[in-house]
C-alpha cells in the first residue's frame, strides 16, 4: 500500500489534469520523486563512506594490538 502522502499527491496530481483539461492549461511536471532519489543516493554515499572510515579505523586498531602482542611475545 502507498503512503498516505504518495497517495495524497497523486489525487493533487490528477485533480491538476482534470483542471487542465477544462481550463487548456497543462499540469505542472513533478519533480519531487527526482530530488528525493537524489538525496537517498546522497545518504548512501554518505553512510558507505562512514562505514568504510569505521572499519579502517577497526583494522587499525587490531594491527596496533596484534603488533604489541608480537613484540611482547618477543621478549
Amino acid at each position: 500500500m502507498a503512503k498516505k502522502g504518495a497517495l495524497a499527491q497523486k489525487a493533487a496530481e490528477l485533480e491538476a489534469a482534470v483542471a487542465g483539461l477544462f481550463t487548456g492549461t497543462p499540469a505542472a511536471p513533478v519533480k519531487k520523486a527526482k530530488k528525493k532519489a537524489k538525496k537517498a543516493k546522497k545518504a548512501a554515499k554518505k553512510a558507505t563512506k562512514k562505514t568504510a572510515k569505521k572499519t579502517k579505523k577497526v583494522a587499525k586498531k587490531v594491527a596496533k594490538k596484534a603488533k604489541k602482542a608480537k613484540k611482547k611475545a618477543k621478549r
